[in-house]
C-alpha cells in the first residue's frame, strides 16, 4: 500500500490557474471506497471540490496547503450528499472558515446533521446549474441529476478544460490494484461497467447529461472515484463507452429484483 503524492493535472501556460489531483493512500481502501479529491487554483485563490469524509480529511487539508493558503480556500463544490463525499463538513467548517459552500439545493436542509449548525455559508445550486467565479475564472457546475444522486452537478473548468464528472466515470478497482491515468481502456472499463450498471439511475437521465456536454472542449474528464481519462482520445473513448452503455439503474429492475 503505498502514499501517493499530489499531482498537478493541468495548468495555464502562465501558471496561475492549476487542476490539482491531491493525492490518495491505497491503505484508505481498507476503510472504504478509495475517493479523489481535487483543488482548482486560480491566481492564489482556491476551490476545493468533494473534500470527502471524516477519516481522509488530514491528508486533503495537508495537500491543499501545499497549493494555496487555508485561508484562501475561497469555496467547496459539493457534486451531491454522498458521506464520502460531505462526511468531512464540519472540518471544512473549521479549517477553512473563510470558504463559501455550493451544493444543490436538494441537499442543504440535510447539511445539519453533519453537525454543522452556524458559521459556514452555503450557496445552493439550481436544478439548472450554476457559473462559480474563482479568482479571475469562471467555472461551471452542470447538471448531472440522478447520476446517480438526484440533485448532482459535475464541474466545467473551461480555462484548462478540465471536467470533473463526480460518480460518471467512477471504477472500483480490486484489492491491490490502482492507477492514477487510464491507459488500457478496454481493461479499465471491467472496473466502471459494474458501479456505472447499477448506480446511475436510468439511461434517460445519463443521455441528458451526455447531450449537454458534447459541445464543451475537454482534455481530462476527472471522476471522483478510479483513474482520470487524460488527453482528447481516452476522453472520446470514454464518451463512446457512455453512450453504448445500455441498461442501467431502474431500467434493470426487474433483473435486479430477480
Amino acid at each position: 500500500m503505498r502514499v501517493h503524492k499530489p499531482y498537478v493535472i493541468a495548468e495555464s501556460e502562465d501558471g496561475s490557474h492549476k487542476f490539482v489531483w491531491l493525492g490518495i493512500d491505497e491503505a484508505d481502501a481498507e476503510k472504504g471506497i478509495l475517493t479523489n479529491q481535487y483543488l482548482i487554483v486560480d491566481n492564489g485563490k482556491g476551490l476545493l471540490i468533494d473534500p470527502g469524509g471524516y477519516f481522509v480529511f488530514e491528508r486533503v487539508y495537508k495537500a491543499v496547503t501545499e497549493f494555496v493558503d487555508p485561508e484562501n480556500v475561497v469555496a467547496v463544490f459539493y457534486s451531491h450528499q454522498d458521506p464520502d463525499v460531505v462526511g468531512s463538513l464540519n472540518l471544512v467548517a473549521e479549517f477553512f472558515p473563510g470558504a463559501t459552500v455550493y451544493i444543490s439545493a436538494l441537499w442543504t436542509r440535510f447539511l445539519p446533521h453533519l453537525g454543522v449548525l452556524e458559521g459556514i455559508k452555503i450557496v445552493e445550486i439550481p436544478d439548472r446549474g450554476l457559473e462559480i467565479y474563482l479568482g479571475h475564472s469562471k467555472l461551471v457546475a452542470i447538471p448531472a441529476h440522478f447520476l446517480h444522486s438526484p440533485g448532482n452537478f459535475t464541474l466545467y473548468d473551461p480555462k484548462v478544460k478540465v471536467l470533473f464528472s463526480g460518480d460518471i466515470g467512477a471504477a472500483v478497482f480490486p484489492k491491490g490494484k490502482w492507477y492514477l491515468f487510464v491507459e488500457n481502456f478496454e481493461e479499465h472499463a471491467k472496473f466502471m461497467e459494474p458501479f456505472h450498471k447499477r448506480y446511475l439511475a436510468s439511461s434517460k437521465a445519463l443521455h441528458a447529461w451526455l447531450k449537454k456536454i458534447e459541445q464543451l472542449d475537454i482534455e481530462v474528464i476527472a471522476p471522483q472515484h478510479g483513474a482520470i481519462f487524460a488527453g482528447k482520445r481516452l476522453v472520446e473513448k470514454f464518451l463512446a463507452w457512455l453512450r453504448n452503455l445500455g441498461p442501467i439503474g431502474v431500467d434493470n429492475i426487474d433483473a435486479i429484483t430477480g
